[in-house]
């Protein structure tokens, strides 16, 4: 199994984040306590400076590839938007020229962001998997690194997330984390064995994108065939190899929430915090949701992981009953 990031290693990764981007903050949210009978810690990832945690690891990675490699011709990697951003960001602070792909369809304003930051973008595929074969493609064709959408790399910086809501609310009983390609869990892992905790973490999927939780009850990786989810945080049919026995070995649990359940919690994020949640970042709400009865009086996080989420879509989620 490929080895987690130590303290060192996190704090090291520390001083390349905050030179970018303040530490965000976490809240215990009364009126979110109120509606879920659970005392309840927000992590409000979508409080950087791209809306979503993924600049963490974009940050480090990017860096690292211009200390190593300080020729670099330019970075490839493939997205449905926090990572593209994340790259695009990063990328441009360490004057590396980004290329990003989307798959068709995706998100317009996402993709408005990651040209805003300066990335070059290039639409390919009916979903991410075919979006990424493509950037693979590209990536040797056009002589650019690869920057993969899980490393464990990444979750040198993505952990110090984990290590400020760690810091800040130490007795958590469970923290509850979107998977996409694993790299949020990841990066709570690993926080957590550097402090030494016993937080229950928690993975949570689209029912419509399962492909973590099969391949934590299977032990293995596990594919699907689609992953249609309105929450492209989330839209995963193949899982990474390397992440797949780090989720097995270190969560709890991984959970299936449905498609009304995340936009249920977009609504209760708005009510309660008045806080924008994409798709993705409303995930972990609404997987303590489906466990509010179990979880009752306790104390529990989440990760609010991401807020980019089109207008057109918010308004129509928030609009419903």
């Amino acid at each position: 199994m490929t080895q987690l990031p130590t303290r060192t290693e996190i704090e090291t990764a520390a001083e390349t984040v905050y030179a970018a981007m303040s530490p965000t903050p976490q809240y215990a949210w009364p009126l979110l306590a109120e509606a879920s009978g659970v005392n309840v810690w927000v992590k409000h990832e979508n409080h950087t400076p791209i809306g979503a945690f993924k600049v963490r690891g974009g940050l480090v990675y990017m860096d690292r590839l211009r200390r190593e490699k300080p020729d670099v011709r330019g970075a490839i990697a493939a997205t449905r938007g926090n990572h593209g951003q994340s790259i695009a960001f990063a990328a441009r602070a360490s004057g590396i020229h980004a290329v990003i792909v989307v798959p068709e369809g995706n998100s317009t304003e996402k993709n408005d962001a990651m040209r805003a930051f300066g990335a070059e973008l290039l639409v390919h595929g009916h979903d991410f998997q075919a979006a990424l074969e493509y950037a693979e493609g590209q990536a040797v064709e056009r002589n650019l690194e690869m920057v993969p959408s899980f490393a464990v790399e990444l979750a040198h910086g993505i952990a110090t997330y984990g290590m400020e809501l760690f810091t800040a609310a130490p007795d958590l009983d469970t923290l509850y984390v979107p998977i996409g390609l694993g790299s949020g869990l990841t990066g709570c892992v690993t926080a957590r064995e550097a402090l030494g905790l016993k937080t229950e973490i928690v993975g949570v999927v689209s029912e419509n994108a399962p492909a973590y939780a099969l391949s934590f009850a299977k032990g293995e990786a596990v594919s699907t065939n689609s992953a249609g989810t309105f929450a492209d945080g989330l839209a995963c049919r193949v899982p990474a190899a390397d992440a797949v026995p780090i989720v097995c070995k270190h969560a709890a649990r991984v959970i299936t929430v449905s498609e009304d359940e995340i936009k249920a919690a977009i609504r209760l994020y708005y009510r309660t915090t008045h806080n924008l949640a994409e798709g993705a970042g409303a995930a972990a709400l609404a997987a303590l949701m489906q466990e509010r009865d179990a979880m009752a009086g306790r104390t529990a996080g989440v990760v609010l992981s991401g807020g980019n989420i089109d207008r057109a879509l918010y308004q129509e989620i928030i609009s419903a009953d």
